[in-house]
């Protein structure tokens, strides 16, 4: 078979055509992105200053428009409330009940760890299913993964699982003295 009459495309039936012209458009909106980041940033390092109302409370970036742990238990209550989940099931009857204190740092912070252990379990349990439409752009599968963050941090605020509660149950307990 002569390659210098047909070429390439002859062989794959235009297939390889049709896969460069779609990396191609690809790339083209990918640095179409990157030159509006950039001018951007030129922007405010030409002097644009961010002001005070852009700055979001501690432990949250500008643009991050995840919901989050922060302020989600606020009552009286929430300050002495017992564990749920798997932190409730203690084998030991003799050992004194514990009380969480919901409205603090610790905790908040065990629950944004909890909801990073969620997340990577239904990542791995959304790697089973098989697309219809085979493989999505880099723009769907960065929107699929912030509404799994999203399923995750709803899970960990409703399930009760208890991961958190036994974080901050071993986190807060008193320091024990050991004499060598």
């Amino acid at each position: 078979m002569d390659m210098t009459v047909g070429g390439i495309s002859a062989l794959t039936q235009g297939q390889g055509a049709l896969q460069s012209s779609k990396i191609s458009a690809e790339k083209g909106r990918f640095e179409e992105l990157v030159r509006s980041v950039y001018g951007e940033a030129s922007s405010v390092s030409a002097g644009k200053n961010v002001s005070s109302s852009q700055i979001l409370p501690e432990g949250r970036l500008n643009g991050d428009y995840g919901t989050g742990f922060s302020g989600t238990f606020r009552s009286p209550a929430d300050k002495n409330a017992l564990p749920t989940g798997a932190a409730a099931n203690q084998a030991n009857p003799n050992v004194k009940a514990q009380t969480i204190d919901r409205t603090s740092k610790l905790y908040e912070k065990a629950l944004e760890l909890e909801s990073y252990m969620v997340k990577m379990m239904v990542s791995q349990m959304r790697k089973t299913v098989l697309k219809a439409g085979g493989e999505g752009d880099f723009a769907s599968k960065m929107y699929e993964d912030m509404l799994f963050d999203e399923y995750a941090v709803a899970m960990t605020k409703n399930a009760g699982f208890g991961l958190a509660d036994q974080m901050y149950l071993q986190l807060s307990q008193a320091p024990v003295d050991v004499e060598a």
